[in-house]
């Protein structure tokens, strides 16, 4: 009897798991709709890497239940639970190696109250390239005066694995809070990277061939501690703006709040001596967003000429007349052997059109340039007027990219290590969050319709409340634990020294510097 009644549980056990996994069937009966049906996040018809996470998605259409139908050269799998499409991630991968090149059909399937109804398929087409496995972000709430939870986190998109790279509540109090930002890595790897740490045990944190030291870079000579990074392809060398950074808000603008610098220059860290050194310190220069092309052989920055008239207030003064300051896109030559720059050239003058440029990244392969274009200022995640665009490094013809932009503020624009996938910051889910989205670029210069990063479930972004702030691609993850992070953290800094070089000071070229055009 008690044999029976263990072949009886284990019956029952068996069907559980094989009804769990069972596909639902397609219905037999059903009217076709000639659109395609509402999902979220929104993925039809757009191009994506053999080695993504599951693109799971939420049926946004009346009814109560969805089946849908992938469909690969004559194989075929189904997915629904309720409203939900949630892919088999063993399933997803071998229809993924299955289509890499082609395409994959999907047709959805609704139940309403009179019967189920037949949405137009639409398609997700599959490149051949592939993506980085990993990707980092800072998770941030919109709060705009606090972060008593703040983290960087760093996903693998080939699944649904998130971790922790650092936790301000490691060594945050309710005394002492803490504040981290712009992690950066050289060569999308992690043995060479850093993050700033502000406020409460302060201090830029340096991950130098795995080694970690905490460097406080601000010294007599500059305006602050590095802010904005810039790893040098090969050598030990990081180029940072150093700013006097403030925040106002709007009481009617839909964009809420403006961030200025009313001071900025560009330093350069040497990573082995943990000195600094002037790059440019142009009088009448707001200089920032330092970048470095492919082989290192020339800085790229954004700059924004501005002349104070009010001697007695610089911030009061920006404050008012936030909405005339204007970024350019500039280079200087660099010397890796003398580690000595040469002089600033205008790469694009945005400012002659009215129009402001901010992080600007270069190519893996030296071709393009990407960078956030807006009205006004250097902050575009908060400006809905903010586009990605492009400029062709050859010619240095300047175009809006197609496929990526939207109503909403699109900045933060970055390149995979194989220069095929492009990912930026975008708030066109609600105008309020922003969320990392990613697209395909093709080898003819042309992007593809871009998709939001997958989730496991479909409707995490309805719940999740966080901004994804500077997402970067590696393509390794990072190994050091949040914990020895944060025992460095709770040390006293390595205080950087300056190390005083000749560099321009007026940009009408009177100490023997000039602002040069390039020519095309």
């Amino acid at each position: 009897m008690e044999k029976i009644k263990y072949l009886v549980v284990l019956l029952l056990a068996v069907c559980m798991i094989g009804c769990s996994n069972n596909h639902p069937e397609v219905p037999a009966n059903y009217v076709s709709n000639d659109r395609v049906p509402n999902i979220f996040p929104e993925y039809t018809e757009v191009t994506i890497p053999a080695n993504i996470a599951p693109m799971n998605f939420a049926v946004r259409e009346v009814g109560d239940n969805c089946v849908a139908r992938f469909s690969c050269k004559g194989r075929e799998l189904t997915y629904g639970d309720g409203k939900n499409v949630i892919i088999d991630e063993d399933e997803w991968k071998d229809l993924l190696a299955e289509a890499k090149g082609g395409e994959i059909k999907v047709e959805v399937f609704v139940h309403e109250k009179d019967g189920w109804k037949a949405y137009k398929p639409f398609k997700m087409y599959v490149a051949e390239e592939d993506i980085d496995p990993y990707i980092s972000y800072r998770l941030i709430k919109p709060s705009y005066v606090a972060y008593e939870m703040l983290s960087m986190n760093q996903r693998n998109i080939t699944n649904f694995e998130e971790k922790d790279i650092y936790n301000n509540k490691l060594v945050q109090t309710e005394a002492v809070g803490q504040c981290v930002n712009c992690h950066s890595y050289r060569n999308f790897k992690t043995d060479n990277m850093q993050f700033h740490m502000r406020q409460g045990f302060g201090g830029t944190m340096i991950v130098y061939n795995n080694s970690i030291k905490k460097i406080d870079l601000k010294t007599d000579s500059t305006i602050s501690a590095g802010v904005y990074p810039a790893w040098h392809p090969t050598e030990d060398v990081i180029a940072y703006s150093t700013n006097k950074t403030g925040q106002s808000f709007h009481t009617k603008d839909k964009a809420k709040i403006e961030v200025k610098d009313t001071e900025s220059d560009l330093i350069l860290y040497d990573v082995k001596t943990d000195e600094v050194s002037n790059i440019s310190c142009l009088k009448d220069e707001l200089e920032v967003f330092p970048t470095w092309d492919a082989d290192g052989n020339y800085l790229y920055f954004c700059s924004a000429h501005w002349e104070y008239l009010d001697t007695i207030s610089h911030e009061s003064e920006i404050m008012h007349r936030y909405n005339e300051v204007l970024y350019n896109l500039y280079r200087k030559s660099f010397n890796a052997k003398t580690h000595e720059f040469g002089p600033v050239e205008l790469v694009y003058d945005a400012a002659s059109k009215h129009r402001s440029v901010s992080l600007p990244r270069v190519s893996p392969d030296n071709k393009y340039m990407l960078f956030a274009e807006g009205d006004f200022g250097c902050f575009h995640v908060w400006h809905p007027h903010a586009d990605i665009y492009i400029m062709d490094m050859a010619t240095q013809e300047v175009r809006k990219v197609e496929n990526i932009n939207s109503s909403e503020s699109e900045s933060y624009p970055t390149w995979s290590s194989n220069g095929r996938w492009i990912m930026f910051g975008s708030r066109r889910d609600d105008g309020n969050f922003t969320r990392a989205y990613i697209a395909y670029f093709d080898k003819h210069g042309n992007a593809h319709k871009a998709f939001e990063l997958p989730q496991k479930d479909p409707n995490f972004y309805t719940f999740q409340g966080r901004s994804y702030n500077r997402p970067e691609f590696m393509i390794e993850p990072v190994l050091i634990t949040p914990q020895e992070f944060a025992e460095v953290a709770k040390q006293e800094p390595i205080h950087a020294t300056f190390k005083s070089t000749k560099v321009s000071s007026n940009i009408d070229g009177s100490t023997g510097a000039s602002i040069q055009q390039i020519n095309k």
